[in-house]
């Protein structure tokens, strides 16, 4: 268990904010710099993690070493990787935001695009990734569809992926 420094609340390991008073439970600048490459173990076709199969977009059992995301900005030749977490937060910084999310997108006009705070989540399953929109102002769409607010919404390779105006497109790299 982790104990939240401001309000001594106790927290499962791997919590990044405290869920009684919203305090920071790791230091900011792991939760907003870009995370470096971390292999995760090799799985061979059919072997089960958690009980299941890893599955591919496709569906079917694949060997994977290494599980990398990629968000290529469609405005930019810019791309942000999400490797090593099950779970990244999306938004932007202002000033007094006492919870920030994982990857600040306030370098890519973020708020005059319409990005919010803390705008979606992305999580990383066994058997497949999905985006979470976090109630955000101006909401998420997913290849022009907008998605409801806390729904999980499952994501493929090439979607297209819309955080207010500000375009990304999903990729999905299994070596």
């Amino acid at each position: 268990m982790i104990k939240c420094p401001n309000c001594q609340h106790q927290e499962l390991p791997g919590a990044l904010f405290c869920s009684e008073c919203g305090a920071r439970l790791v230091a900011a600048d792991t939760l907003t710099s870009p995370l470096e490459k971390e292999s995760t173990p090799y799985i061979d076709s059919g072997e089960l993690v958690n009980g299941e199969p890893f599955l591919s977009p496709a569906g079917t059992p694949v060997k994977i070493r290494e599980t990398i995301i990629t968000l290529k900005l469609m405005d930019a030749n810019r791309v942000i990787h999400l490797s090593g977490r099950s779970e990244y937060s999306l938004g932007r910084v202002a000033k007094g935001q006492p919870i920030l999310p994982d990857f600040d997108l306030t370098e890519f006009d973020a708020y005059q695009k319409g990005v919010s705070r803390l705008h979606a989540a992305i999580k990383v399953g066994v058997q497949r990734i999905v985006i979470m929109d976090l109630r955000s102002a101006n909401g998420t769409r997913v290849n022009g569809q907008k998605i409801l607010p806390n729904v999980d919404y499952p994501l493929k390779h090439g979607d297209i992926i819309a955080l207010g105006k500000l375009k990304f497109q999903f990729l999905l790299n299994l070596d």
